[in-house]
């Protein structure tokens, strides 16, 4: 194995969910300038989004996470596809039209000019 790959400074931190303000007192190299005060003995703090006391998996209690599911986000990215699709077909479509339409016009001319 080798030698001083492990961080040897632990200490006593507290971990702050912000969802439910629970805290837990555990050993931590975490580095932090914030502190907090528990029992009469100062701490440094460390603030985390979701722990096990507010996670669904945990608590047994599922949450909304957004409006829509992924299968409905899934059918509106593929009809946007869809309308993106038959936009760039229509467009594709009067620039091969426009082009026919001047190569005709100027057929037209050189016929008048050879008429002449």
């Amino acid at each position: 194995m080798k030698k001083d790959l492990h961080p040897t400074e632990y200490r006593p931190v507290v971990f702050q969910d912000l969802n439910d303000k629970t805290t837990f007192v555990t050993r931590s190299t975490v580095k932090t300038e914030e502190t907090i005060t528990i029992d009469g003995a100062t701490y440094p703090l460390v603030k985390v989004h979701i722990s096990s006391s507010s996670h669904p998996f945990y608590t047994g209690q599922e949450k909304l996470v957004d409006i829509e599911g992924r299968v409905d986000k899934f059918k509106a990215r593929r009809e946007a596809a869809a309308k993106a699709s038959e936009a760039r077909k229509k467009s594709a479509g009067k620039k091969i039209a426009d082009a026919k339409a001047k190569q005709e016009k100027e057929a037209e001319k050189e016929k008048a000019k050879t008429e002449k």
